[in-house]
Order: structure tokens, then sequence, then C-alpha cells
């Protein structure tokens, strides 16, 4: 099954949810004109139409080989990465001074679409290295920054996170890795690193020269939990101040894990310092870790967010495909007997219909919060607000989504959707990683209720269901969805225990998810309808837009309202049994 970009799709949404023609008004965007955005998104398709996609069933069967320390990808891989080296699409939004473009952070987000759409497992390779990037702008000297960011910029050297060790899990507050201060010789100043990290994405590969881990560690003197990690840049390969590779920096790769999915990706056990040489430099101030690694994974947690998309978008296209083609029964209340494709059926048609608006609303929230991070950049301070807000959303609503599309897709398929030869259940296995890394829903469920909704005194929140609000008259479904998650939000707030916030923390975010698209979406309606009254655009895609922002307002923002009870019944229930007798 081909990959066919949507680009119309993408243009319509970056055009009247993400407003990305009135960043022009910033100094930064003001090269971000219509027409560049069009011939940016239209390349970007093909390029991953092109050189992506026609490898995705190799990544998936053939996957990341694993030979004493070394990963070799397989074959295609390395000249596909090189084209997209190329192209320069990994510069899009960083800063010119490195030999970035300096064009939006939603442009680069239409980029990794299009990419993991094409081929999610070999994206990821494109989806680490700009939380690295990002880090060191925030948090790295000017030579730092002058000696890193140019090839971490061109995607000519890949950069990963190193925050997960085996003993810690998601509490990073428990690491061990030591960073341990040279005093003498030509590394005075820099650290010997020393420890072990897992699940590091693209660890270790042969698409590049070099690799630049960012990796979390303790000084001596740090004291416990989150409070003593530092950040350090520790390549593969070390570097001379000319730039010039030299000799290998005592990283190695242990293994790689055997996965459900996503096998194009090499998801590594590194250990550093084997040999006791292995040289990092800090990143910003000692125990300065944690705000740099938030640095990396806020927009890491919209890119993974963004996942839900790429899958959605594909398990959708191949699902409608083999919906067309597969001939099966008679319509149910067809005066003729003959058998017809099954997307004539009707709870096909529910299917499909489904897995479009699912994904179409997804990419709403998903273009709306990167919108969020242009205007922050550019000093917007209410953008900023609302960023944070967005973010658990998108990432826990947009991975839950695509994990929901997916095996939607599945079903289209019947049997045949079992079999792997056709694909379907691939994209089920791809996507069925991403409500867990970079913090599992669960973390942004209990981030939402215990940093989010405090926020300025709830003032953040507050104005978001002000504005969904404002545009809601006339639609029912919304409203009394608006209204259960104000009361909900207003429990959390001031009658709620600690427990209880955290019980009804999962159920919550779904329906603050599901509010927030379903305004997105008839924002989307609205515009489409009066498009199609003065006859202007593509009537076929703005009709096909109508009927599935509609079937998202009339269908599945109501469901949401039945969450309401799990909101804010507490949490007596799941503590009325103790660990043995829940688990007896």
């Amino acid at each position: 099954m081909n990959y066919t970009p949507p680009v119309k799709e993408q243009l319509f949404v970056l055009k009247h949810i993400a407003e990305i023609d009135t960043l022009t008004q910033y100094d930064r965007f003001v090269h971000s004109t219509p027409d560049v955005v069009e011939v940016i998104t239209e390349g970007l398709g093909q390029f991953a139409a092109q050189e992506y996609a026609p490898l995705n069933r190799d990544g998936d069967t053939i996957g990341a080989k694993w030979d004493d320390g070394t990963v070799t990808m397989p074959p295609g891989f390395r000249e596909a990465y090189q084209a997209f080296v190329d192209t320069g699409f990994g510069a899009i939004d960083g800063p010119e001074e490195f030999g970035g473009q300096d064009l939006p952070f939603t442009l680069a987000a239409v980029a990794l679409e299009d990419l993991g759409s094409a081929n999610m497992g070999f994206s990821l390779v494109n989806m680490l290295t700009p939380g690295s990037i990002e880090s060191l702008i925030a948090h790295g000297s000017q030579q730092q920054k002058e000696k890193w960011l140019p090839k971490l910029l061109t995607g000519e050297w890949t950069g990963t996170m190193n925050l997960t060790e085996p003993q810690a899990g998601s509490d990073v507050g428990a690491l061990r890795t030591t960073a341990t201060p040279i005093t003498d010789g030509p590394d005075a100043g820099k650290y010997k690193i020393k420890g072990t990290k897992i699940y590091i994405t693209f660890g270790e590969h042969d698409l590049t020269e070099n690799i630049i881990h960012l990796v979390l560690a303790r000084t001596p003197s740090a004291p416990e939990g989150t409070r003593g990690i530092s950040l350090f840049i520790v390549p593969k390969k070390r570097v001379d101040a000319d730039g010039n590779i030299n000799d290998a920096n005592d990283v190695r790769c242990v293994s790689i894990e055997h996965k459900l999915g996503i096998h194009a990706s090499p998801t590594c056990v590194l250990s550093f310092g084997d040999n006791d040489d292995c040289v990092g430099e800090m990143v910003g101030q000692e125990f300065g870790g944690m705000r740099a690694m938030f640095t990396m994974m806020n927009n890491a947690r919209l890119n993974v967010g963004s996942q839900g998309v790429q899958i959605g978008e594909r398990a959708t296209q191949q699902a409608m495909s083999y919906a067309r083609e597969r001939i099966q029964s008679a319509k149910a209340g067809s005066e003729s007997r003959d058998s017809v494709a099954i997307i004539e059926h009707a709870d096909v048609r529910r299917m499909l219909l489904r897995m479009k608006a699912g994904t179409e609303a997804a990419r709403a929230l998903l273009y709306y919060a990167c919108s969020m991070v242009d205007r922050k950049n550019c000093g917007d301070e209410a953008a900023k607000a609302r960023l944070e807000l967005l973010t658990p959303l998108v990432k826990a609503y947009g991975t839950d989504i695509g994990c929901e599309i997916a095996s939607l897709g599945v079903q289209v398929h019947g049997g045949m959707g079992f079999v792997e030869e056709t694909g379907a259940a691939q994209h089920y296995r791809d996507i069925r990683i991403a409500p867990i890394y970079e913090g599992t829903n669960g973390i942004q469920a209990a981030d939402l209720v215990g940093r989010k909704l405090p926020m300025d005194g709830g003032k953040v929140i507050a104005s978001l269901l002000s504005d969904i609000r404002a545009d809601a008259d006339g639609e029912s479904a919304l409203q009394i969805l608006l209204g259960d998650v104000e009361q909900a939000v207003n429990w959390m707030q001031n009658d709620a225990s600690a427990d209880d916030r955290m019980a009804g923390s999962y159920p919550l975010l779904t329906m603050l998810s599901v509010l927030t698209c379903g305004w997105l979406m008839l924002k989307q309606h609205r515009i489409a309808s009066a498009e199609l009254a003065a006859g202007a655009g593509d009537g076929a895609f703005l009709k096909a837009k109508q009927v599935t922002a509609r079937y998202y307002l009339n269908h599945m923002v109501p469901e949401a309202s039945g969450l309401k009870a799990a909101a804010v019944n507490g949490a007596g229930l799941l503590y009325q049994l103790s660990g043995d007798e829940l688990s007896g």
C-alpha cells in the first residue's frame, strides 16, 4: 500500500487552525508566506512518499540488526537518510545563525508527520534529533552551539536523549550514571561519564558518521533525587576544535531490544565508560539537568502525539483502499443481491468515518499546539501557557486515538487484517509504543491535573474553556461536554483529594482532549461550509471535511460525556482492596 500525502488537508489545517499565515507578523517568520508554506508542504509529502514509504515493509520484516556493538540498518535506509540530509528539511525551524531556515516549528511538524506516515519506525531518527537541538539552543554555551548545532541541524549527525536506566524506569531521580570532573590534560574541564542507559532510540546506527548523545548524570557532589542531575554532551566519536571526528569515545551499544513494533528503529542499551575513557561536557549549569531535560521532552511529547496522526493517516488510507476493493455480500436493504464492495456496508462505513474523523481531529489538535510553540518562541506569554496545557492532550489523546484507528484498520480488513502480509497489523504494532514512551499517558494525565489545571490560579484552563464556549453556540453535544468538563475541573480544583485527582485524571484528560478537538473540528466545519457556499476551494474536499467534522461532533463528542462519572467518582473503589486482595 503506497502512501499519499494529505497535502490539501494539511494546508487547510495549517491555514485555518494553526493560522500559519499570521506568523509573518513576526520578524523571525517574515519569509513564511503562503506560497512558501505550500511549496514546502508539497515537497515534504513528495519526498516522504518517494524515499521513506517504499522502505516501510522492509523496516518491519528485516529491521535493524545488532552485531558485536554495531547496528546495521536494512538495505536502502542509508541512501534514503542521505537523501533527507540533502533536502535540508531537517533544518526547517533551526536558527539561521547555525545553518537553519528559521521557518515555523509547525512546518517542521508537517515534515515529521509525513515521514512518520510513510515509515514510522525509520522516522524516529528524525524525531529525536530536534530535542537535542532545542536543548543546546536553550542551555548550551555559544561555543557548544557553534560546534554541535550545524551538523545536527542538517542531519549529518543525529542526536539522542539518554534518560532511562535499568533500575530507574520513569523515575529519573533514581539514575546512577556518574560524571567525574577531569582536572588535567587536554580534556581538563570536561567529565568522565560512566553508566548504563536503556531504551535509547537510534542510540547506535550506520546512517551517519557521528551520534551526539545528551546524557543525564550525577557529579560527585550531587544531592539525591532530581535536584542532583546534570546534562552532558557525549559524542559517539570525539570531535576536535575544528570539527574533525577523531577517536571513539568509549560508548558501546550492548544490545538492541526485540520489540512488538517499530523494528526499523534500533532501541539500544548503551554503556558509557566501560574503559573509563568516555568524555562529556556539561550543558548549562551543574544540577540544571531536569530543566534541560524538559526542554528536550516537551516538544518531543508533541512529536510523539504526532505519531498518532501519522499512523492514523496511514492506517486510514490502507483501510479505505481495501474497503473499495474487497467485494463481499449484498448491501443490507438493497433489492439487488449482488455482492458489493465492503465500503458500502454501514458498519464498515462507521469504522472508516471514525478513522478519518479521528485522524483529522488529532491533526487539528497537533497543529494548533505547534502554532503555540511558534508564538511562544516569538514572546507570546499567553501562547506559552496554552501550549503547556495542550501538550499532555496532544501526547496522550493523539496516541490513544492513533491506537484505536490502527485497531479499526485491522478490523476493516477482517481476517486478512490479522495476517501480517497485508500490512494492517504493522500499523497497530508500530503505534502501540506511543502511549508508553516520552512519559506514559498516565503520566500525562497526572501532569494535567497536578501541574496544568492549577496554572496561574486556574486561569489557563479557564481561558481555553472560555474560548470554546464563545464558539459553541448551536452545538448541543459540545456544550454538554463543555459543562461536564467545567464541573469536573471545578471538583478537581476544590473538592478532590490527591488520590481522587489521580483516579479521575485520565478520564478528564480524554474529556478535555475531545472537547478541544470538537471545538477545532467545529471551526473547520464552519469554514468548509462557508467556502462551499461561496463556491470557493475544492468542492469534494470541502464536502468531505463537512462530513468528517460533523461525525466527530455528533458521534465522538457525546461519547466523552460518558466519562464524567469516572472523572469525579474519586479513588474510593480503587483502594477498597489491598494490593494482595486485588491481585490474588
